[in-house]
């Protein structure tokens, strides 16, 4: 008998969970996401391992790190491609040492500088690079880089300086094979020996030598921590350089770094930091030092230092070497003349305001001038821009509603803020009463614009300046109500390109000073063909301000009408600036075609004398340059803002406050029974500040003023006090109405003669009327067709009417007013039917100026003239104008004419005008003319 195995059945799925043993326990199931998980990480793993292999198969081996690119000298040309401005020399200079020779300070100093754990790491720190990559990753490129001492070798020895994240892979991997090939110190050594220094200075010892003419063994502290402060940029930190300044800050940190890091003592520091730093001159074969360096430093941060020092790259820049010898000249000619105002340094920027290139750029007087820091950059430092920052703020202001025309109290007012009191001052110290924004603009009145400022607001005015490209503005709660007189710093370019940007009625763009950049090969890295503008001011409100900066007019007050902000025969828009304490003198402006910007003083920030404003000391050198550049070029206008007009008291241009309807007669407040002819607009003479009139942060809407606004009670005291100090008193309205035009005075009329609807078979026919008043009737005038034809003022006030052939039959109103003494009045209208033979009439007179239905200018003085065929015959003209509103306003009157051709003059006001002539001959008959309808506007 066979023995029976037992075999279970099958099992399909681990889901059954059904075993068949007692001992053996079902496999756990496989969550959808950890199989996800694990193919990911696999996958990732895989694709680690092959990118570790490619990036791997091709790099050097540590022995072979000493190998070198043959160096190519990188050029830049002017904006032709023809001139060379510098070439960049591809012979490097270095001179090997070994680490024994490199003193101990300059070791200290460039680890805490550049690698404080150096002798910990294995070559990379992954710390410091996530932290970079993600501050990097924040800030929208690359900002803060986390390279190791060992990676900062590689990347100079071997690599490019390309921003790929396969170089930072590779850099990795060799760092840390180098870290296993050699020691510390070894690496140090190779380090100290490989790094640029700039200038073509390769390594410590002849970084040493070209900067301070020693060997590295003899540098001292503090020139060690110099060395140390320069790898990080070396264009930008150049002690040959424009930042001088900022170099000495580094210099200063890493001498308290090495404080903390317990390698000096803090006297050591202390005295290291005031150790007197004696550079080599730099004497080199270049044009426009300070503009050759700017597009270096660019080049530098888009391509690295390695490649501009040694790549062979080919830049066209947009420099015009004309124009350059112009700004450089300019500069020269008024150098003497400035020195007697203790100004001892320049600086020009010049844009074309078409394309926004750099089309001069003068850093300072003298480059290679030490005394004068000849080497600093004035283009692209920060300085304070006194009142030529004004602009800024008043097209913020005319952005919010302001206008030219608005006026504000130019007296001495203290202002309340969160921290002191501030009271400014104009330029001249006196005040000059009410202005308007052009004179205050134009003449550059400091209270006015400070009140501006406050009226507009300082967020907006700052967030202006960011969109026009100031880069210096950022920290707002360093600015307040002075930022209007240039109490913040700008530099000379940025603030160049704010006036070209008014020059293109508010369309602004970064300057452009590298026009095309060619490889080593001829292959073209990038090209500015076109560029892109940003609309940042309004249109109109950029037209506000040109037409201002524009009118010598408007600042003659100040500056007189002879002055340097003009050129001959030429439009241009130019404004000047200087600081309180003479430290800044400015003058920058334009025209459609060019901007310029000149700034003069002392690199080290020492004030000139006393009267070295903008308009002394800079805008010589501003006229003398642009008169040159332009003289060859066609004359381009502005273009002129459209007018507006807006019915506010100081905002709109109105000097005074409250309007009132005033009866001319008794000087009364008008009514309704006041005749038309009699009420006088009459703005009362009241002087408020314009707070009183408006809310600052709607000043062209309907809110109300603020009267608790924090400025007002200051800003209502000072002007007060300017009325009395002037005699000038508030005007109030009157207390009463007029009670002498009223319902019960008005006179009652109606016509005797002839009757309503009666047919007129007779000529001459009789107008006569029935009147009465309480005061009496002064005259009844008379009119067919609302065409006076005749008066009366003695009882019983009748008329005999001679119709003429200008009158033709049928049916026809007549109408008879009645005026008492003080022109009270009232009316009676009848139809008549006229059935007559019409008599020629022996009067005709022709219009001849204005025409009919022409356009003339509204109260400006007018001529009318006209003609008459029989004037002997005539005692009387009479001339009347009909306006709008029905009402009859008397012009003036000619008496016994001698002469057929006549004329009277008069101001119309605004509006549609009838013109009719009431004749009166030697019988006393009345004749009235054809009207001359004319606009005014």
């Amino acid at each position: 008998m066979k023995r029976k195995i037992y075999s279970p059945p099958r099992i399909a799925t681990w889901r059954s969970r059904k075993l068949y043993h007692p001992n053996i326990k079902p496999l756990p199931k496989l969550k959808g996401w950890f199989k996800l998980l694990l193919i990911l990480f696999l996958g990732g793993l895989l694709s680690l391992i092959i990118t570790f292999w490619w990036v791997n198969k091709d790099l050097p081996t540590p022995e072979g790190i000493t190998r070198r690119l043959v160096p190519q000298s990188t050029k830049i040309y002017d904006r032709t491609g023809k001139v060379i401005l510098y070439d960049i020399h591809g012979e490097v200079r270095r001179t090997i040492v070994e680490l024994s020779a490199i003193p101990e300070s300059l070791k200290q100093a460039t680890l805490v500088a550049e690698d404080r754990n150096f002798y910990q790491h294995k070559g990379f720190r992954f710390t410091s690079m996530i932290r970079s990559l993600i501050i990097n990753l924040l800030k929208g490129g690359k900002v803060q880089g986390g390279s190791t001492i060992t990676q900062q070798f590689i990347k100079n020895a071997i690599f490019t300086n390309e921003k790929l994240y396969s170089r930072k892979i590779k850099e990795i991997i060799l760092a840390y094979q180098i870290e296993k090939k050699f020691t510390k110190d070894e690496i140090l050594r190779l380090y100290f020996n490989e790094i640029p220094y700039g200038s073509n200075a390769y390594g410590a010892e002849a970084a040493s030598q070209v900067f301070f003419g020693k060997s590295v063994s003899d540098l001292n502290l503090a020139e060690s921590a110099i060395l140390a402060a320069i790898p990080k940029a070396p264009t930008y930190y150049s002690p040959w350089g424009s930042n001088i300044e900022e170099l000495i800050g580094r210099q200063h940190y890493i001498l308290d770094e090495m404080v903390k890091e317990k390698y000096i003592t803090e006297t050591q520091a202390e005295e290291a930091k005031k150790y007197k730093l004696t550079f080599i001159p730099r004497r080199e074969n270049i044009i426009a030092p300070h503009f050759v360096f700017f597009i270096k430093q660019q080049l530098a941060d888009r391509y690295g230092e390695k490649i501009v020092e040694q790549g062979g790259l080919k830049v066209i820049s947009t420099l015009d070497l004309e124009f350059q010898a112009i700004a450089e000249e300019a500069i020269k000619t008024s150098a003497e003349k400035n020195l007697s105002y203790n100004a001892t340094n320049a600086a020009l920027v010049a844009l074309d305001v078409k394309t926004n290139q750099i089309l001069a750029m003068v850093g300072s007087r003298d480059y290679f001038n030490d005394e004068i820091a000849g080497q600093v950059n004035i283009a692209t430092r920060p300085r304070q821009p006194g009142s030529s920052f004004k602009p800024v703020v008043y097209a913020a202001a005319f952005a919010k509603g302001y206008l030219p025309e608005t006026l504000l109290f130019d007296v001495v007012t203290t202002f309340k803020t969160n921290t002191k009191d501030y009271t400014p001052h104009n330029y001249d110290n006196k005040e000059h009463g009410i202005v308007s924004l052009r004179q205050s603009l134009a003449g550059s009145l400091n209270i006015p614009a400070v009140k501006l400022l406050y009226l507009t607001g300082l967020d907006k005015v700052l967030d202006l300046a960011n969109q026009l490209g100031y880069t210096t503005l950022k920290d707002r709660s360093r600015f307040g109500l002075s930022l209007v007189l240039g109490g913040a710093e700008v530099k000379l370019l940025e603030h160049t390109n704010m006036y070209a940007t008014l020059a293109r009625e508010g369309k602004t763009a970064t300057p452009i000073s590298i026009l095309k950049v060619e490889d080593s090969n001829g292959n073209i890295l990038e090209e500015n063909k076109e560029i892109t503008y940003q609309s940042v001011i309004d249109q109109e409100v950029a037209r506000q301000v040109i037409d201002i900066l524009s009118d010598n007019q408007a600042r003659s007050f100040i500056f007189g009408s002879t002055n340097y902000l003009t050129l001959t025969d030429r439009p241009v828009a130019a404004k000047t600036g200087t600081t309180n304490d003479y430290r800044d003198a400015w003058t920058l402006g334009f025209t459609p075609q060019i901007a310029a910007g000149v700034w003069v003083g002392n690199s080290d920030n020492k004030e000139m004398k006393r009267g070295a404003d903008g308009s002394v000391v800079a805008a010589p050198i501003w006229h003398a340059f642009m008169e040159k550049v332009l003289q060859n070029k066609p004359i381009e206008n502005f273009i002129k803002p459209q007018p507006k007009t807006i019915d506010k008291p100081m905002l709109g241009g109105q000097l005074y406050g409250e309007e009132v309807l005033i009866d001319k007669l008794t000087g009364k407040l008008a009514t309704e029974f006041t005749p038309p002819s009699l009420i006088e607009k009459k703005r009362l003479k009241q002087y408020h500040t314009i707070l009183h009139y408006l809310n600052k942060d709607d000043p062209i809407g309907s809110t109300p003023p603020d009267l608790n606004d924090p400025q007002y009670q200051n800003w209502e005291l000072a002007v007060h006090n300017w009325a009395v100090a002037n005699n000038l008193i508030n005007e109030q309205p009157p207390s009463t109405y007029d009670d002498v035009h009223t319902a019960e005075n008005k006179p009652t009329v109606y016509f005797l003669e002839p009757i309503n609807n009666q047919t007129v078979t007779t000529n001459p026919f009789t107008l006569q009327v029935s009147a009465s008043s309480k005061r009496g009737i002064k005259k009844v005038i008379y009119l067919m067709d609302k065409q006076i034809i005749g008066e009366s003022t003695t009882y019983p006030f009748s008329y005999n009417f001679t119709v003429t052939d200008e009158w033709v039959n049928g049916y026809h109103s007549l109408t008879a007013q009645v005026y008492d003494d003080v022109y009270n009045n009232s009316s009676s209208t009848i139809n008549i039917n006229l059935l007559i033979n019409p008599l020629p009439s022996p009067y005709k007179i022709n219009w001849l100026s204005p025409t009919a239905n022409s356009i003339i200018k509204a109260n400006d003085n007018l001529t009318i003239e006209f003609t008459i065929n029989q004037p002997k015959l005539i005692t009387k003209i009479d001339l009347f104008d009909k306006q709008e509103d029905g009402t009859t306003k008397w012009i003036g009157v000619i008496e016994n004419p001698t002469q057929q051709q006549l004329s009277i003059s008069w101001s119309p006001p605004l509006g549609y005008h009838s013109l009719i002539a009431l004749l009166r001959d030697q019988t006393g008959i009345t004749k009235t003319s054809t009207p001359l309808i004319f606009n005014a506007q």
